[in-house]
C-alpha cells in the first residue's frame, strides 16, 4: 500500500472509530444502531473486503481519486484543528478564564470539526454512490458477522 493511502486509511479510521462522536454513537434516548452509521461504509472497510464483495477494477478507480481529494483535505484541516485546540487549551490553562474568549475559541474548534465530519460523511456517501445494492448489502452483513458497530 502506497504511503499516501496508509496515512489515509489510519486517518479515516481515526476518525470512523475514535473521534466521530456524530458517527459512532447513538443518539440519546434512542437506543440501537447508529441510523447514520449502519448506511455508510467508510473506504478502508470498502477496500478490506473487496473480494467479499466483488469490488470492481472499474468501482476501485472511481473511489481512489475521491478518496485522495478527501485526504488532502484532511492533511489541510489537521494542522488547523490541531493549533485550534491547542489555543483553546492555552486560555482554559489560565488561572483566570475569559469565558467569552474561550467560548469564540470552541466556535473556532468546532467549525474545523465540522468541516472535517462534512469531508468524511461527503467521502462515505461517494463511495456508497459507487457500490451496488448487493455490495452495500454485503457490507452490512460483514459488519454484523465480523461484531463491529453498524
Amino acid at each position: 500500500m502506497r504511503p499516501k493511502r496508509v496515512i489515509l486509511a489510519l486517518l479515516i479510521g481515526w476518525l470512523w472509530l475514535g473521534w466521530s462522536p456524530v458517527v459512532a454513537q447513538p443518539t440519546p434516548g434512542m437506543p440501537g444502531p447508529d441510523p447514520i452509521a449502519q448506511n455508510l461504509f467508510p473506504p478502508d472497510l470498502v477496500f478490506a473486503q473487496a473480494d467479499a464483495i466483488g469490488l470492481t477494477d472499474a468501482q476501485k478507480m472511481a473511489i481512489q481519486p475521491v478518496m485522495l481529494r478527501a485526504q488532502a483535505r484532511f492533511l489541510e484541516l489537521q494542522p488547523r484543528l490541531a493549533r485550534a485546540v491547542q489555543t483553546m487549551a492555552s486560555l482554559l490553562g489560565q488561572s483566570r478564564v475569559d469565558e467569552s474568549q474561550v467560548l469564540s475559541q470552541l466556535e473556532k474548534v468546532l467549525s474545523v470539526e465540522r468541516e472535517v465530519k462534512r469531508t468524511q460523511i461527503g467521502l462515505m456517501i461517494r463511495v456508497k454512490n459507487v457500490l451496488t445494492v448487493e455490495q452495500q448489502t454485503k457490507l452490512r452483513q460483514l459488519r454484523v458477522d465480523s461484531g463491529s458497530r453498524p
